[in-house]
């Protein structure tokens, strides 16, 4: 029997803010300014020493500096805080390879979130998952080879691009590749990618190591096909540009079907 002394009335005000509430919590992990959730892991709040305590020099063919990192901490040039600049010297007119950094800590199915921000037009990085499959960062360029691509493999939509000088995010859920006991490769890595909040790939199969030797592991395997059953670190990739990074966190999975388009 209804009993309206126990009935409460919500104002249709309360009630908006309370849903715009529950919105915000559900996405307060996707976009610029991500909270890190609880099981997940720093690899970059801004400062020198969690530079140096989760990354090093990766040590590819064409590495042409020695520890410690010379990527410049700087202040953050929106916000307070700090943020850490890509334009290592050695790495100057496109130079990659000869100082890009990688986490010491290596990876296999993962959720992984990154902030950048581009100083000038045409500012190049990159962000490599298991130091071998690079998220372009690229200033005005929507091709394959451009801004969110799986590079040379998937073109990513421009549109939630923010612009120069402005903070920009890729959250990625990424499942490493599968192989048998021989070692054989049965299934391809796997990806999905929001930028800015925006879902800009969905599954995506990633078929090689592109760039050669000096751009990751596996890349001087069979043209970059001979992807093997070793994890990797994140990599962060210098071009000579001003690039900057903060904000980075990693959660570890265990993607047990062939799917990344899962609820982050």
């Amino acid at each position: 029997m209804f009993n309206s002394q126990n009935y409460h009335v919500i104002p249709v005000k309360l009630l908006t803010l309370i849903l715009f509430a529950t919105h915000a919590c559900l996405f307060s992990q996707i976009g610029v300014g991500a909270k890190a959730p609880t099981d997940a892991q720093i690899l970059f709040d801004g400062s020198k020493e969690s530079l140096g305590k989760n990354w090093t020099y990766w040590e590819g063919p064409r590495l042409a500096e020695k520890l410690p990192i010379k990527w410049e901490i700087v202040q953050d040039p929106l916000e307070t805080g700090t943020a850490v600049n890509t334009n290592d010297p050695a790495a100057a007119n496109g130079l990659y390879g000869a100082a890009d950094i990688v986490t010491k800590e290596k990876f296999e199915d993962f959720r992984l979130h990154v902030e950048f921000l581009i100083e000038n037009e045409g500012g190049n990085s990159g962000v490599y998952l298991q130091n071998r499959y690079e998220i372009q960062i690229l200033d005005g360029d929507s091709t394959t080879h451009g801004m969110a691509a799986v590079i040379n493999e998937k073109a990513a939509s421009y549109k939630p691009y923010k612009g120069l000088k402005k903070w920009n995010s890729y959250d990625i859920i990424f499942r490493a590749a599968r192989f048998d006991d021989a070692d054989n490769l049965l299934e391809n890595a796997l990806v999905t990618i929001y930028f800015n909040g925006e879902k800009v790939h969905s599954n995506v199969s990633i078929k090689k190591v592109w760039g050669g030797p000096n751009s990751g592991l596996d890349g001087g395997n069979n043209d970059g096909l001979g992807i093997t059953n070793n994890p990797g670190g994140i990599k962060l990739q210098a071009e000579g540009h001003d690039v900057l990074f903060k904000n980075i966190w990693i959660r570890e999975l265990d993607l047990k079907e062939h799917n990344t388009d899962i609820k982050i």
